[in-house]
């Protein structure tokens, strides 16, 4: 009797190490391409994430993703204001203690070790002008690090060493997901190619959500941490946002050195002109489209990675 040759298709794995890209606001889209994952159960067993990517992955570990995304979609521009603890000093425009207490507030006081989920943040020791990457402590500490946009935050210090935007030298850290063992690694760039706005019907917006107890919970905190901001209309604003811009345009050419360099099996681009950097009031717009980006992007790259390894 003739033996018959049977295929068997080798089924690609779904473990994910995910990479986080800085960029602000934009990276409220991180919020759509952890939703995506999950709803299509990849399982991701490990976060590296500079800046904003620090911040959701730093969120996302700690479980408490949800949450943050409810009070995201709800936050307006004076809830905004009402976070910036303005110091108007040499070193930062925002010391970040506001907002860091509300974000203790949400999620509650972590340790990265505890943590069920790898996570690594990045940051840049200012001085020695190298990178740090933080896999252990507070996980609070390694945000704030991590977050602080020259000249708009001021240097979170640690150790005696000033550690400012991990965004600085690595916008898009794929290094640190090196030696993992997962299936694949998914990268989340939030300075691609500009694109001509496209209008998307948002999942939903601030405006139609119910209040919840524990939205007016988080602003009752908010409330209570309320600084008087007055002084901050005589400002002049301009010198800040030209710094933003050239802030950004320099990441924007570090991450696709960094990508060229080593590039992620699966990566995602959010248009850098999708928002500007500090619009976090449009959060639902950028969850949406980084949902959207997400169900574009990985169905088409899985496929053609199963295609190239059966």
């Amino acid at each position: 009797m003739k033996k018959e040759k049977t295929m068997v298709k080798r089924k690609i794995g779904k473990t994910v190490s995910l990479i986080l890209g800085s960029g602000g606001a934009r990276g409220l889209a991180h919020i759509g391409v952890i939703r995506w994952l999950e709803e299509n159960e990849f399982q991701i067993k490990s976060i590296a994430g500079s800046s904003i990517g620090a911040l959701i992955g730093g969120i996302y570990a700690a479980g408490k993703l949800y949450e943050y995304e409810q009070w995201m979609r709800c936050i307006t521009k004076v809830d905004m204001v009402n976070l910036l603890d303005l110091s108007w000093g040499k070193s930062g425009l925002v010391r970040g203690d506001k907002l860091i207490n509300t974000l203790i507030g949400l999620v509650g006081e972590q340790l990265i070790e505890d943590l069920p989920i790898s996570y690594t943040a990045i940051a840049t020791d200012v001085n020695n002008r190298k990178e740090i990457w933080i896999k252990s402590g507070s996980l609070f500490n390694a945000i704030r690090a991590s977050i602080s946009i020259p000249l708009f935050f001021t240097p979170f210090k640690c150790k005696g060493i000033d550690l400012i935007d991990g965004g600085v030298l690595n916008p898009v850290p794929i290094a640190p997901t090196f030696g993992d063992e997962t299936d694949m690694t998914i990268a989340v760039n939030l300075g691609g190619p500009a694109e001509i706005p496209e209008k998307l019907s948002t999942m939903t917006s601030a405006s139609s959500l119910p209040s919840s107890p524990f939205h007016e919970r988080i602003n009752r905190f908010i409330n209570h941490l309320k600084e008087s901001v007055t002084s901050s209309s005589s400002r002049d604003w301009g010198a800040y946002d030209i710094a933003i811009q050239a802030f950004e345009a320099m990441q924007n050419t570090i991450a696709r050195q960094k990508i060229a360099a080593y590039p992620p099996d699966i990566l995602i681009e959010i248009a850098r002109n999708a928002c500007r950097t500090l619009e976090f009031d449009r959060a639902s717009e950028m969850i949406e489209l980084g949902y959207k980006k997400a169900k574009e992007c990985i169905p088409q790259a899985a496929s053609q990675r199963s295609k190239a390894e059966s």
